[in-house]
Protein backbone atom coordinates (compact mmCIF):
# COMPACT_ATOMS: atom_id res chain seq x y z
CA UNK A 1 0.00 0.00 0.00
CA UNK A 2 2.78 2.42 1.00
CA UNK A 3 4.35 2.11 -2.86
CA UNK A 4 0.96 2.49 -4.60
CA UNK A 5 0.79 5.75 -2.66
CA UNK A 6 4.54 6.97 -3.08
CA UNK A 7 4.05 6.12 -7.15
CA UNK A 8 0.46 8.08 -7.03
CA UNK A 9 2.52 10.77 -4.80
CA UNK A 10 5.02 10.60 -7.84
CA UNK A 11 2.69 10.66 -10.82
CA UNK A 12 1.33 13.85 -9.35
CA UNK A 13 4.88 15.82 -8.52
CA UNK A 14 5.37 15.03 -12.47
CA UNK A 15 2.13 16.35 -13.51
CA UNK A 16 2.70 19.41 -11.55
CA UNK A 17 5.77 19.83 -12.86
CA UNK A 18 4.70 19.78 -16.70
CA UNK A 19 5.03 23.46 -16.43
CA UNK A 20 8.14 23.89 -14.01
CA UNK A 21 9.56 26.33 -16.84
CA UNK A 22 6.95 28.77 -16.81
CA UNK A 23 6.42 28.54 -12.73
CA UNK A 24 10.26 29.30 -12.80
CA UNK A 25 10.43 32.05 -14.86
CA UNK A 26 11.34 34.91 -13.23
CA UNK A 27 8.66 37.72 -14.40
CA UNK A 28 11.66 40.67 -13.67
CA UNK A 29 14.02 38.95 -15.68
CA UNK A 30 13.71 39.51 -19.68
CA UNK A 31 13.71 36.09 -21.67
CA UNK A 32 14.26 37.13 -25.07
CA UNK A 33 17.07 39.29 -26.12
CA UNK A 34 15.67 42.55 -28.08
CA UNK A 35 17.54 45.44 -29.94
CA UNK A 36 16.44 47.78 -27.18
CA UNK A 37 17.83 45.75 -24.42
CA UNK A 38 21.06 45.41 -26.42
CA UNK A 39 20.63 49.14 -26.69
CA UNK A 40 20.62 49.88 -23.29
CA UNK A 41 23.91 47.72 -22.33
CA UNK A 42 25.52 49.09 -25.15
CA UNK A 43 25.06 52.50 -23.64
CA UNK A 44 25.56 51.53 -20.72
CA UNK A 45 29.16 50.29 -21.59
CA UNK A 46 30.64 53.72 -21.72
CA UNK A 47 27.91 55.66 -19.71
CA UNK A 48 27.84 53.63 -16.55
CA UNK A 49 31.33 53.56 -14.56
CA UNK A 50 33.26 50.11 -15.11
CA UNK A 51 35.73 50.39 -12.81
CA UNK A 52 35.78 47.48 -10.18
CA UNK A 53 35.06 49.41 -7.21
CA UNK A 54 35.82 52.58 -5.28
CA UNK A 55 39.17 52.28 -4.37
CA UNK A 56 39.57 51.90 -8.08
CA UNK A 57 37.49 55.31 -8.85
CA UNK A 58 40.06 56.99 -6.41
CA UNK A 59 42.70 55.58 -7.65
CA UNK A 60 42.11 57.24 -11.70
CA UNK A 61 41.20 60.09 -9.47
CA UNK A 62 44.32 60.24 -8.59
CA UNK A 63 46.24 60.11 -11.62
CA UNK A 64 45.19 63.56 -13.07
CA UNK A 65 45.73 64.86 -9.47
CA UNK A 66 42.43 65.11 -8.71
CA UNK A 67 42.60 63.91 -5.30
CA UNK A 68 45.67 62.24 -2.55
CA UNK A 69 44.93 59.26 -0.87
CA UNK A 70 46.08 58.48 3.16
CA UNK A 71 44.26 55.38 3.41
CA UNK A 72 45.72 51.89 3.96
CA UNK A 73 48.93 52.42 2.02
CA UNK A 74 50.73 54.61 -0.94
CA UNK A 75 48.17 54.63 -4.18
CA UNK A 76 50.62 54.35 -7.06
CA UNK A 77 48.44 56.35 -9.50
CA UNK A 78 49.21 59.35 -7.07
CA UNK A 79 52.48 59.00 -8.13
CA UNK A 80 52.43 58.38 -11.62
CA UNK A 81 52.80 54.36 -11.24
CA UNK A 82 50.74 53.05 -14.12
CA UNK A 83 50.69 49.57 -15.72
CA UNK A 84 48.47 47.79 -18.28
CA UNK A 85 45.07 48.76 -19.81
CA UNK A 86 42.84 46.19 -21.16
CA UNK A 87 41.00 45.90 -24.05
CA UNK A 88 37.82 44.32 -22.62
CA UNK A 89 36.01 47.29 -23.60
CA UNK A 90 35.95 45.84 -27.09
CA UNK A 91 33.86 42.82 -25.97
CA UNK A 92 30.35 44.57 -26.52
CA UNK A 93 31.24 45.03 -30.07
CA UNK A 94 29.64 41.82 -31.03
CA UNK A 95 26.44 42.93 -29.10
CA UNK A 96 26.58 45.92 -30.95
CA UNK A 97 26.47 43.95 -33.91
CA UNK A 98 23.50 42.11 -32.58
CA UNK A 99 21.81 45.12 -31.78
CA UNK A 100 21.59 45.79 -35.17
CA UNK A 101 20.50 42.71 -36.47
CA UNK A 102 17.42 42.73 -34.15
CA UNK A 103 16.79 46.68 -35.20
CA UNK A 104 15.98 45.60 -39.09
CA UNK A 105 13.34 46.74 -40.00
CA UNK A 106 12.49 48.55 -36.90
CA UNK A 107 11.04 51.98 -37.42
CA UNK A 108 13.98 53.06 -35.64
CA UNK A 109 16.20 51.35 -37.19
CA UNK A 110 18.68 54.36 -38.22
CA UNK A 111 19.04 55.90 -35.05
CA UNK A 112 20.31 51.81 -33.46
CA UNK A 113 22.79 52.80 -36.65
CA UNK A 114 23.55 55.63 -35.47
CA UNK A 115 24.23 54.48 -31.76
CA UNK A 116 26.31 51.59 -32.80
CA UNK A 117 28.36 54.22 -34.78
CA UNK A 118 28.64 56.57 -31.54
CA UNK A 119 29.46 53.83 -29.34
CA UNK A 120 32.43 52.24 -31.75
CA UNK A 121 34.20 55.70 -31.58
CA UNK A 122 33.71 56.28 -27.84
CA UNK A 123 35.09 52.75 -27.14
CA UNK A 124 37.97 52.93 -30.07
CA UNK A 125 38.88 56.72 -28.75
CA UNK A 126 39.33 55.49 -25.42
CA UNK A 127 41.38 52.68 -26.33
CA UNK A 128 43.70 54.48 -28.55
CA UNK A 129 43.91 57.29 -26.24
CA UNK A 130 45.31 54.65 -23.66
CA UNK A 131 47.86 53.11 -25.43
CA UNK A 132 48.51 54.39 -29.42
CA UNK A 133 48.09 51.91 -32.21
CA UNK A 134 45.24 49.30 -31.64
CA UNK A 135 43.02 46.76 -33.62
CA UNK A 136 40.36 48.28 -35.18
CA UNK A 137 39.84 47.35 -38.50
CA UNK A 138 39.92 43.79 -37.69
CA UNK A 139 38.71 44.18 -34.09
CA UNK A 140 35.55 41.58 -33.92
CA UNK A 141 36.40 38.79 -36.14
CA UNK A 142 35.89 36.08 -34.17
CA UNK A 143 33.37 34.91 -35.91
CA UNK A 144 35.37 34.81 -38.77
CA UNK A 145 37.80 32.99 -37.22
CA UNK A 146 40.30 35.84 -36.83
CA UNK A 147 41.27 35.94 -33.19
CA UNK A 148 44.53 37.75 -34.18
CA UNK A 149 44.39 41.20 -35.42
CA UNK A 150 46.16 43.53 -36.71
CA UNK A 151 47.05 46.73 -35.28
CA UNK A 152 45.96 49.91 -37.19
CA UNK A 153 47.72 53.13 -37.02
CA UNK A 154 46.84 54.98 -34.81
CA UNK A 155 46.15 58.12 -37.28
CA UNK A 156 43.77 55.52 -39.13
CA UNK A 157 42.12 54.72 -35.87
CA UNK A 158 41.46 58.37 -36.02
CA UNK A 159 40.22 58.46 -39.23
CA UNK A 160 37.79 55.29 -38.44
CA UNK A 161 36.32 56.78 -35.09
CA UNK A 162 35.75 60.38 -37.11
CA UNK A 163 34.13 57.99 -40.20
CA UNK A 164 32.18 56.34 -37.63
CA UNK A 165 30.80 59.85 -36.01
CA UNK A 166 30.00 61.23 -39.81
CA UNK A 167 27.79 57.48 -40.25
CA UNK A 168 26.20 58.38 -36.51
CA UNK A 169 25.38 61.74 -37.49
CA UNK A 170 24.21 60.93 -40.78
CA UNK A 171 21.58 58.06 -39.18
CA UNK A 172 20.65 60.03 -36.17
CA UNK A 173 19.47 62.44 -38.62
CA UNK A 174 17.44 60.29 -40.01
CA UNK A 175 16.12 58.07 -37.05
CA UNK A 176 13.03 57.89 -34.95
CA UNK A 177 13.06 57.49 -31.57
CA UNK A 178 13.68 54.43 -29.77
CA UNK A 179 13.41 52.49 -26.87
CA UNK A 180 16.56 51.50 -24.69
CA UNK A 181 18.39 54.47 -23.95
CA UNK A 182 19.35 54.88 -20.46
CA UNK A 183 20.63 58.43 -20.62
CA UNK A 184 19.13 61.70 -20.07
CA UNK A 185 18.64 61.52 -24.26
CA UNK A 186 15.66 58.76 -23.21
CA UNK A 187 15.88 58.01 -27.36
CA UNK A 188 15.73 61.25 -28.36
CA UNK A 189 17.89 61.31 -31.97
CA UNK A 190 18.03 65.07 -32.17
CA UNK A 191 19.64 65.01 -29.06
CA UNK A 192 22.11 61.99 -29.47
CA UNK A 193 22.91 63.72 -33.12
CA UNK A 194 24.29 66.97 -30.89
CA UNK A 195 26.17 64.88 -28.68
CA UNK A 196 27.47 63.38 -31.70
CA UNK A 197 28.68 66.94 -32.85
CA UNK A 198 29.68 67.06 -29.36
CA UNK A 199 31.77 64.51 -28.97
CA UNK A 200 33.78 65.10 -32.66
CA UNK A 201 34.89 68.39 -31.80
CA UNK A 202 36.31 66.87 -28.22
CA UNK A 203 38.22 64.05 -30.59
CA UNK A 204 39.20 67.30 -33.24
CA UNK A 205 40.83 69.14 -30.30
CA UNK A 206 42.25 65.67 -28.79
CA UNK A 207 43.99 66.07 -32.20
CA UNK A 208 45.30 69.34 -31.70
CA UNK A 209 49.34 68.75 -32.59
CA UNK A 210 48.16 67.57 -35.90
CA UNK A 211 45.66 70.56 -37.03
CA UNK A 212 47.99 70.38 -40.32
CA UNK A 213 47.71 66.80 -41.22
CA UNK A 214 46.35 66.73 -44.64
CA UNK A 215 44.59 63.27 -44.71
CA UNK A 216 42.83 64.53 -40.74
CA UNK A 217 41.11 67.56 -42.29
CA UNK A 218 40.90 68.64 -38.40
CA UNK A 219 40.48 72.55 -38.92
CA UNK A 220 38.01 71.76 -41.68
CA UNK A 221 35.98 69.30 -39.94
CA UNK A 222 35.60 71.13 -36.76
CA UNK A 223 34.35 74.31 -38.98
CA UNK A 224 31.76 72.38 -40.62
CA UNK A 225 30.19 70.70 -37.57
CA UNK A 226 29.99 74.43 -35.98
CA UNK A 227 28.26 75.88 -38.80
CA UNK A 228 25.93 73.18 -38.70
CA UNK A 229 24.41 74.70 -35.64
CA UNK A 230 23.33 71.20 -34.39
CA UNK A 231 25.05 70.80 -31.24
CA UNK A 232 24.36 71.02 -27.21
CA UNK A 233 22.25 73.92 -26.47
CA UNK A 234 22.09 74.38 -22.53
CA UNK A 235 23.83 74.13 -19.35
CA UNK A 236 21.42 70.94 -18.53
CA UNK A 237 22.23 69.27 -21.97
CA UNK A 238 25.18 66.48 -21.30
CA UNK A 239 25.50 62.63 -22.68
CA UNK A 240 25.77 60.37 -19.29
CA UNK A 241 23.90 58.82 -16.75
CA UNK A 242 22.12 59.97 -13.66
CA UNK A 243 22.85 57.86 -10.55
CA UNK A 244 20.09 56.31 -8.76
CA UNK A 245 18.97 53.41 -6.38
CA UNK A 246 19.98 51.24 -9.23
CA UNK A 247 23.15 53.22 -9.97
CA UNK A 248 24.79 54.55 -7.17
CA UNK A 249 26.93 56.55 -7.38
CA UNK A 250 30.95 54.79 -7.27
CA UNK A 251 32.10 56.00 -4.03
CA UNK A 252 28.36 55.87 -2.09
CA UNK A 253 28.22 54.17 1.04
CA UNK A 254 32.09 53.56 1.16
CA UNK A 255 32.67 55.87 4.15
CA UNK A 256 35.86 53.30 5.55
CA UNK A 257 39.26 53.08 4.99
CA UNK A 258 39.53 52.74 1.08
CA UNK A 259 37.79 56.26 0.51
CA UNK A 260 36.87 57.97 4.07
CA UNK A 261 41.03 59.44 3.82
CA UNK A 262 40.44 60.55 -0.07
CA UNK A 263 42.12 64.26 0.29
CA UNK A 264 41.46 67.36 -2.07
CA UNK A 265 44.86 67.92 -3.80
CA UNK A 266 46.27 71.04 -3.65
CA UNK A 267 45.85 72.00 -7.34
CA UNK A 268 42.38 71.69 -6.95
CA UNK A 269 42.01 73.99 -3.79
CA UNK A 270 44.39 76.68 -4.68
CA UNK A 271 43.18 77.04 -7.92
CA UNK A 272 39.00 77.23 -6.74
CA UNK A 273 40.35 79.94 -4.11
CA UNK A 274 42.22 81.78 -6.59
CA UNK A 275 39.19 82.21 -8.48
CA UNK A 276 36.93 82.68 -5.62
CA UNK A 277 35.04 79.74 -6.91
CA UNK A 278 32.35 78.45 -4.68
CA UNK A 279 32.74 74.67 -6.16
CA UNK A 280 35.03 74.40 -3.44
CA UNK A 281 32.55 74.51 -0.93
CA UNK A 282 30.74 71.31 -2.67
CA UNK A 283 34.01 69.46 -3.63
CA UNK A 284 35.73 69.54 0.10
CA UNK A 285 35.23 69.22 3.67
CA UNK A 286 36.94 71.36 5.58
CA UNK A 287 40.23 71.04 7.26
CA UNK A 288 39.57 70.15 11.14
CA UNK A 289 42.93 71.91 12.24
CA UNK A 290 41.73 75.15 10.18
CA UNK A 291 38.48 75.06 11.92
CA UNK A 292 40.44 74.76 15.29
CA UNK A 293 42.07 77.82 14.52
CA UNK A 294 39.09 79.90 13.86
CA UNK A 295 38.38 79.52 10.69
CA UNK A 296 34.74 79.02 9.64
CA UNK A 297 33.07 76.41 7.17
CA UNK A 298 31.68 78.82 4.76
CA UNK A 299 35.17 80.41 4.76
CA UNK A 300 38.12 79.25 2.32
CA UNK A 301 40.40 79.87 4.65
CA UNK A 302 39.01 76.83 6.57
CA UNK A 303 39.98 74.42 2.83
CA UNK A 304 43.97 72.85 2.49
CA UNK A 305 44.84 70.45 -0.17
CA UNK A 306 47.31 67.75 -0.26
CA UNK A 307 50.49 68.38 -2.33
CA UNK A 308 49.84 64.99 -4.09
CA UNK A 309 53.49 64.49 -4.45
CA UNK A 310 54.52 64.53 -0.70
CA UNK A 311 55.99 61.68 0.73
CA UNK A 312 53.52 59.18 1.93
CA UNK A 313 54.43 58.72 5.21
CA UNK A 314 54.42 62.51 6.16
CA UNK A 315 51.28 63.16 4.03
CA UNK A 316 49.97 60.59 6.43
CA UNK A 317 51.30 62.46 9.66
CA UNK A 318 49.98 65.32 8.29
CA UNK A 319 46.44 63.81 7.49
CA UNK A 320 46.45 63.09 11.64
CA UNK A 321 46.65 66.31 12.84
CA UNK A 322 43.33 67.23 10.81
CA UNK A 323 45.34 69.51 8.29
CA UNK A 324 43.76 68.43 4.55
CA UNK A 325 40.38 68.73 3.50
CA UNK A 326 38.94 65.34 2.26
CA UNK A 327 36.48 65.40 -0.69
CA UNK A 328 32.80 66.69 0.07
CA UNK A 329 30.82 63.88 2.48
CA UNK A 330 27.91 64.09 -0.29
CA UNK A 331 29.88 61.75 -2.42
CA UNK A 332 29.84 59.05 0.11
CA UNK A 333 26.26 59.97 1.43
CA UNK A 334 23.78 60.31 -1.24
CA UNK A 335 23.44 58.03 -4.16
CA UNK A 336 23.14 60.68 -6.59
CA UNK A 337 25.70 63.29 -5.53
CA UNK A 338 25.97 64.44 -9.17
CA UNK A 339 25.37 62.71 -12.40
CA UNK A 340 28.00 61.40 -14.77
CA UNK A 341 28.65 63.92 -17.54
CA UNK A 342 30.46 62.39 -20.26
CA UNK A 343 29.75 64.84 -22.75
CA UNK A 344 28.76 68.56 -21.39
CA UNK A 345 27.67 71.87 -22.78
CA UNK A 346 29.88 73.19 -21.11
CA UNK A 347 33.35 71.47 -21.95
CA UNK A 348 31.56 71.55 -25.62
CA UNK A 349 31.87 75.65 -24.88
CA UNK A 350 35.43 75.28 -23.66
CA UNK A 351 36.23 73.53 -26.50
CA UNK A 352 34.79 76.05 -28.98
CA UNK A 353 36.69 79.32 -27.00
CA UNK A 354 40.11 77.41 -27.85
CA UNK A 355 39.15 76.71 -31.65
CA UNK A 356 38.83 80.20 -31.92
CA UNK A 357 41.47 81.54 -30.44
CA UNK A 358 43.26 78.60 -32.53
CA UNK A 359 41.75 80.13 -35.77
CA UNK A 360 39.79 77.11 -36.66
CA UNK A 361 36.14 79.02 -36.31
CA UNK A 362 35.17 82.16 -36.99
CA UNK A 363 31.86 82.05 -35.63
CA UNK A 364 31.32 83.51 -31.86
CA UNK A 365 34.50 84.99 -29.33
CA UNK A 366 36.48 83.46 -27.94
CA UNK A 367 35.03 85.52 -24.53
CA UNK A 368 31.37 84.55 -25.28
CA UNK A 369 32.50 81.13 -25.46
CA UNK A 370 35.07 80.62 -22.32
CA UNK A 371 31.54 82.49 -20.28
CA UNK A 372 29.44 80.33 -21.45
CA UNK A 373 31.23 77.11 -20.48
CA UNK A 374 32.38 78.06 -17.02
CA UNK A 375 28.25 79.61 -16.38
CA UNK A 376 26.72 76.36 -17.30
CA UNK A 377 29.55 74.66 -14.96
CA UNK A 378 28.74 76.39 -12.30
CA UNK A 379 24.62 76.21 -12.86
CA UNK A 380 25.11 72.66 -12.93
CA UNK A 381 26.89 72.85 -9.74
CA UNK A 382 24.27 74.99 -8.30
CA UNK A 383 21.80 71.87 -8.77
CA UNK A 384 23.47 69.81 -6.52
CA UNK A 385 21.73 69.57 -3.08
CA UNK A 386 22.79 72.68 -1.19
CA UNK A 387 23.12 71.47 2.02
CA UNK A 388 26.30 69.99 1.30
CA UNK A 389 27.49 73.55 0.44
CA UNK A 390 29.14 74.40 4.03
CA UNK A 391 27.01 77.13 4.26
CA UNK A 392 28.16 78.64 1.64
CA UNK A 393 25.93 77.62 -1.67
CA UNK A 394 26.40 79.19 -5.15
CA UNK A 395 23.50 81.45 -6.48
CA UNK A 396 22.90 83.24 -9.58
CA UNK A 397 24.41 86.35 -8.64
CA UNK A 398 27.57 84.56 -7.82
CA UNK A 399 27.75 82.94 -11.85
CA UNK A 400 26.71 86.76 -12.82
CA UNK A 401 29.68 88.63 -11.28
CA UNK A 402 32.21 85.18 -11.69
CA UNK A 403 34.21 87.00 -14.33
CA UNK A 404 35.92 89.24 -11.96
CA UNK A 405 40.05 89.19 -11.00
CA UNK A 406 41.56 85.90 -11.95
CA UNK A 407 38.31 84.88 -13.46
CA UNK A 408 38.40 87.80 -16.19
CA UNK A 409 39.27 86.29 -19.49
CA UNK A 410 42.79 87.44 -20.33
CA UNK A 411 43.74 89.80 -23.17
CA UNK A 412 46.88 87.90 -24.32
CA UNK A 413 46.37 84.06 -25.70
CA UNK A 414 48.81 81.99 -24.28
CA UNK A 415 46.79 83.16 -21.08
CA UNK A 416 43.03 82.82 -22.54
CA UNK A 417 44.67 78.93 -23.34
CA UNK A 418 45.65 78.10 -19.97
CA UNK A 419 41.89 79.79 -18.27
CA UNK A 420 40.03 77.41 -20.86
CA UNK A 421 42.56 74.42 -19.94
CA UNK A 422 42.05 75.04 -16.06
CA UNK A 423 38.10 75.39 -16.75
CA UNK A 424 37.81 71.83 -18.23
CA UNK A 425 40.25 70.67 -15.35
CA UNK A 426 37.98 71.84 -12.74
CA UNK A 427 34.60 70.60 -14.84
CA UNK A 428 35.76 67.09 -14.91
CA UNK A 429 36.73 66.76 -10.82
CA UNK A 430 35.91 63.70 -9.52
CA UNK A 431 33.70 62.65 -12.85
CA UNK A 432 35.75 61.95 -15.96
CA UNK A 433 39.21 61.37 -14.72
CA UNK A 434 40.41 60.07 -18.27
CA UNK A 435 39.64 63.12 -20.08
CA UNK A 436 41.25 64.52 -17.29
CA UNK A 437 44.50 62.79 -17.53
CA UNK A 438 44.62 63.05 -21.55
CA UNK A 439 43.96 66.85 -21.22
CA UNK A 440 47.17 67.15 -19.03
CA UNK A 441 49.08 65.02 -21.50
CA UNK A 442 48.25 67.31 -24.70
CA UNK A 443 48.46 71.05 -22.67
CA UNK A 444 50.81 69.65 -19.55
CA UNK A 445 48.33 72.32 -17.67
CA UNK A 446 47.18 73.23 -14.77
CA UNK A 447 50.83 72.45 -13.66
CA UNK A 448 51.04 69.75 -11.27
CA UNK A 449 53.30 69.05 -8.54
CA UNK A 450 55.56 66.21 -9.33
CA UNK A 451 58.72 65.58 -7.15
CA UNK A 452 61.77 63.07 -8.09
CA UNK A 453 62.47 61.75 -4.79
CA UNK A 454 58.63 60.04 -4.51
CA UNK A 455 57.78 59.80 -8.63
CA UNK A 456 57.41 56.72 -8.80
CA UNK A 457 57.88 57.00 -12.65
CA UNK A 458 61.58 56.13 -12.48
CA UNK A 459 62.78 55.81 -16.22
CA UNK A 460 61.15 59.65 -15.84
CA UNK A 461 61.25 60.74 -12.84
CA UNK A 462 60.25 64.87 -13.90
CA UNK A 463 56.72 63.96 -15.44
CA UNK A 464 53.72 61.69 -15.73
CA UNK A 465 53.79 58.85 -17.73
CA UNK A 466 52.35 59.42 -21.29
CA UNK A 467 50.40 56.00 -21.98
CA UNK A 468 49.36 53.23 -20.16
CA UNK A 469 50.92 49.46 -21.17
CA UNK A 470 49.34 46.85 -23.91
CA UNK A 471 47.34 44.25 -22.36
CA UNK A 472 49.54 41.47 -21.06
CA UNK A 473 47.58 39.17 -22.65
CA UNK A 474 48.33 39.85 -25.59
CA UNK A 475 51.67 38.41 -25.19
CA UNK A 476 50.00 35.15 -25.11
CA UNK A 477 47.53 35.47 -27.74
CA UNK A 478 48.44 38.14 -30.18
CA UNK A 479 52.42 38.26 -29.83
CA UNK A 480 53.36 38.78 -33.54
CA UNK A 481 51.05 41.38 -34.18
CA UNK A 482 51.57 43.54 -30.87
CA UNK A 483 55.32 42.87 -31.71
CA UNK A 484 54.92 44.28 -35.04
CA UNK A 485 52.98 47.71 -33.32
CA UNK A 486 55.61 47.93 -30.68
CA UNK A 487 58.56 48.21 -32.91
CA UNK A 488 56.88 50.39 -35.37
CA UNK A 489 55.82 53.04 -32.27
CA UNK A 490 58.42 52.32 -29.67
CA UNK A 491 61.22 51.32 -30.90
CA UNK A 492 60.06 47.58 -29.59
CA UNK A 493 59.71 48.32 -25.82
CA UNK A 494 56.49 48.98 -24.42
CA UNK A 495 56.86 51.30 -21.79
CA UNK A 496 54.73 53.79 -20.04
CA UNK A 497 56.99 57.18 -21.53
CA UNK A 498 56.88 56.16 -25.24
CA UNK A 499 55.41 58.99 -26.91
CA UNK A 500 52.28 57.79 -29.04
CA UNK A 501 51.53 59.17 -32.80
CA UNK A 502 49.05 61.52 -31.38
CA UNK A 503 51.74 63.53 -29.03
CA UNK A 504 55.00 63.01 -30.99
CA UNK A 505 56.28 65.76 -32.71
Amino acid sequence: MKKIITAIAGILILAGCSNFDEINTNPNTPTQVSASLLCTNIILSIAKYQGADSKEYISENALPKYVGYANEGQLGTQYNFITNSSFNKMTILPDIDKMLEFAKGDPAENSYKGVAHFMRAYTFYLLTMKMGDIPYSQANQGSQGNYKPKYDLQKDVFIGILTELELANANFSEGASFQGDPTVFQGNPTQWKRACNAFELKVLMSLSAKENDVDLKIKQRFAAIVNSNVLLEKASDYFGLEYSSVNSHPLYSTNDMFTGRTLLSKTIVENLKDLKDKRLFYFAEPSASQLLAGYASNDMGAYVGVKTSLDYGLMNANYSKGNYSKINLRYQTKQNSEPRRMLTYAEQELILAEARIKGWISIGSAQQYYENGVRAALTNVMSIDASFAHGNPIVQTDIDNYFTGKAVFALDQDSQLKQIWLQRYLLNFLVDAETAYFEYRRNKYPDFEIDPATNLNVKSPNDLPVRYLYPSSELNYNSQNLTEALNRQYGGYDEINKKMWLLAN
